[in-house]
């Protein structure tokens, strides 16, 4: 019996899977961990974004998800999957899990992609994978109050970045701004001294709490 199957017993999702997909989740489990004390010129992020029917996370549904790797400071435009959830989500959201492995998720606007995954997830895979998540519409204020003193949207980090991306509203190409958006802060965090994963998990927390 898979490990996921054993989480929850009757119609836990997990036992309407295809056994060649618990098989994968099986394998991505057994990943280790993301190492927080790496400095970010050695570690690999995965910046994740999504396309839904809408804003409303009770009622709207997750149409499409993008995963860019950012590697060693390092996009290759190439190294990225844009997935489609339908007619196979169970199968997306499985593939989505084996190119971020368990490297570190940047998002932007955690409250709209995080979410709007986790949702996902739990309701066709049956569970929450855990993994590590950062939020560059907390961290980019932080690191540039010279351009934005407090969050801003996405649209407007893009223009006074002066990014360029090959597609707006379109899951894939918000995607490569926001892993432009990533190298920027990742470059400015070091000159700052913050040179690692926990470093910018810790900002992002004092972030919060100084809006609250």
């Amino acid at each position: 019996m898979n490990w996921l199957t054993r989480l929850l017993p009757g119609d836990h999702p997990a036992a309407n899977l295809d056994p060649a997909l618990l098989e994968k989740l099986e394998q991505w489990r057994t990943v280790p961990g993301a190492d927080l004390g790496i400095s970010h010129n050695e570690k690999r992020y995965v910046v994740v974004n999504t396309e839904a029917t809408g804003l409303d996370l009770n009622r709207d549904t997750l149409v499409s998800v993008a995963a860019i790797s950012v590697d060693r400071c390092l996009v290759n435009a190439r190294n990225c999957v844009q997935l489609t959830l339908d007619p196979d989500p169970a199968a997306a959201l499985v593939a989505l899990l084996e190119f971020i492995g368990k490297a570190p998720v940047v998002v932007f606007n955690a409250s709209v992609n995080k979410q709007a995954l986790l949702n996902a997830f739990d309701k066709h895979l049956g569970f929450e994978p855990e993994l590590e998540w950062l939020d560059l519409y907390w961290i980019l204020p932080s690191l540039f109050n010279d351009r934005h003193a407090s969050p801003a949207r996405l649209v407007e980090w893009v223009e006074s970045m002066e990014i360029d991306t090959f597609k707006r509203q379109d899951s894939l190409g918000d995607a490569y701004a926001v892993a432009q958006l990533l190298l920027a802060a990742l470059a400015r965090a070091t000159l700052r001294g913050h040179r690692t994963v926990a470093s910018l998990i810790e900002m992002e927390l004092t972030r919060k709490r100084l809006q609250r």
